[in-house]
């Protein structure tokens, strides 16, 4: 883990800087199976602390310019404000059971709720967290919550998803232009044109796999029909050869959009963090391969199944390791007088940071 006291590598104006990630699979293994073992002994409330120290693993492990970050959560803090949701969620549906007439009381609650909770976890995510002892922070309230998650979700289902890139720029948008450190804004405006592009690559290759799929489907279909009533009519599930393609194609159209939602997710990724500012001069990157990307995540998912989860650890650090050293930043002028203006004013700022707030829900 690098050092909080580590001075920084000679930076160049203008040099690009990639963000690495020095964590081993081994040392992670040992934090992993602690948490496991404490979070089913304890039936979940340890799951609080567990997520403490696996994020204080991977941040204090993520460098860039020879510093590492930080997490300064505390398990406590994160177990009262899932404690505060459970019992709300726990009285609104005792409420509902009692009065039938206020069934849908639950749903409505937390649909206006949960842009609240989101701004709550994002801000409680990035006060948390900081870098050369300054920490981040994040401004934006529950209106933008409202329309990046909510209704940019809405709009993406109600058009079978064709709208699913105007929804990832407006929650990139929301994040990134809402994100703070040291006082000093970023700035996120990802284009249309690029996502939009980048959904239609992956539309593309749904569609079409299911065309072919489909295609074969229909020049079958008599056949496929008249196993399935054989053996409804046997009484028992005889499995014929029609019996596993229809089990393969089953499984197909998950695995298949579980790629297309990775590609698409890789993509948004590279696009979004590539229209990232800091400070209104210094630029993020984000470079990843699609399929690099895709293959990682799958087989990590392979490897951890057929371990009966030892694998986690080391599939949760390799692509840790990927994500991250394909991020970097290109600084404009002195960095050591950025951060050293930056440092000055933290020690000011972070005075304001309150420790108490514990939504912190993965947002």
């Amino acid at each position: 883990m690098a050092s909080a006291d580590t001075a920084p590598p000679a930076a160049t104006a203008g040099a690009f800087h990639r963000i690495g990630f020095t964590g081993r699979a081994s040392e992670y293994f040992g934090i992993w199976i602690v948490n496991v073992l404490l979070t089913i002994l304890t039936l979940g409330i340890y799951s609080a602390w567990a997520k403490v120290r696996r994020n204080r693993y991977f941040y204090g492990n993520t460098v860039l310019l020879g510093r590492s970050f930080e997490y300064h959560a505390r398990g406590l803090q994160i177990l009262i404000g899932r404690l505060i949701v459970i019992g709300a969620v726990a009285v609104l549906n005792l409420v509902s059971i009692l009065n039938p007439f206020l069934a849908l009381l639950p749903a409505i609650a937390f649909l206006i709720a949960l842009p609240w909770l989101v701004a709550r976890g994002l801000r409680f995510s990035a006060r948390v967290t900081s870098y050369r002892n300054v920490r981040f922070d994040f401004v934006g309230g529950p209106g933008g919550a409202f329309k990046a998650f909510i209704l940019g979700s809405v709009i993406a289902t109600l058009t079978l998803g064709i709208l699913t890139p105007l929804a990832s720029r407006w929650v990139a948008r929301y994040v990134g232009a809402n994100l703070r450190y040291g006082g000093k804004a970023f700035d996120t405006d990802p284009k249309l044109g690029p996502l939009f592009k980048a959904w239609l690559m992956s539309a593309g290759v749904a569609v079409a796999v299911l065309a072919v799929v489909g295609g074969f489907v229909a020049l079958n279909f008599e056949a496929v029909v008249d196993a399935i009533a054989g053996s409804a009519i046997a009484g028992q599930m005889t499995f014929s050869i029609w019996h596993y393609v229809i089990l393969v194609v089953y499984i197909g159209f998950f695995v298949l959009f579980g790629v297309v939602g990775l590609s698409y997710r890789a993509a948004v990724r590279n696009i979004v963090w590539s229209a990232t500012t800091f400070d209104g001069r210094h630029r993020l990157l984000s470079d990843m391969s699609r399929g690099r990307y895709i293959w990682i995540a799958i087989s990590n998912v392979i490897v951890t199944i057929l371990t009966l989860g030892l694998m986690r650890p080391w599939a949760a650090v390799r692509l840790a390791r990927y994500v991250y050293e394909h991020t970097g930043v290109t600084f404009v002028g002195d960095v050591g007088e950025l951060f050293s203006a930056i440092e000055a004013q933290g020690s000011a700022v972070g005075a304001e940071f309150m420790d108490f707030e514990g939504f912190d829900f993965g947002f």
